[in-house]
């Protein structure tokens, strides 16, 4: 689920989007069409690094996302939302992210090439 809340002019916006897994996994392909891994194309070291550096490379592009849209697009990456949720555990330890918590959800950002 995507949430978009602000305002448009005068008027309050609070508009919510719902997608399948395989929506979020067809709208990864479009926004990082080179960086999509099948996990059976390689053996599974290579594959975790490569989703890894996908994962990275998305928020990197994003600047910053919230917890559940970024989970949608983890799972559609990774094949799964299990996958998906491993990969937003790591972030929350990785030096290249800060995570704060948000009004609804927590909030991931990238903030640089530390410990590449």
């Amino acid at each position: 689920m995507v949430r978009i809340r602000g305002r448009i002019g005068e008027w309050p916006v609070d508009l919510r989007v719902e997608l399948e897994a395989q929506d979020w996994a067809q709208l990864a392909q479009q926004i990082t069409p080179n960086l999509a891994v099948e996990p059976a194309a390689a053996p599974a070291g290579v594959a975790s690094d490569a989703l890894w550096q996908a994962t990275l490379e998305l928020l990197r592009q994003a600047g910053q996302i919230e917890g559940p849209q970024l989970l949608g697009q983890l799972a559609g990456l990774a094949g799964g939302e299990a996958a998906g949720k491993r990969l937003l555990v790591r972030l929350r330890h990785c030096d290249q992210v800060r995570m704060e918590t948000g009004a609804d959800a927590p909030i991931y950002h990238w903030v640089g090439e530390a410990g590449v």
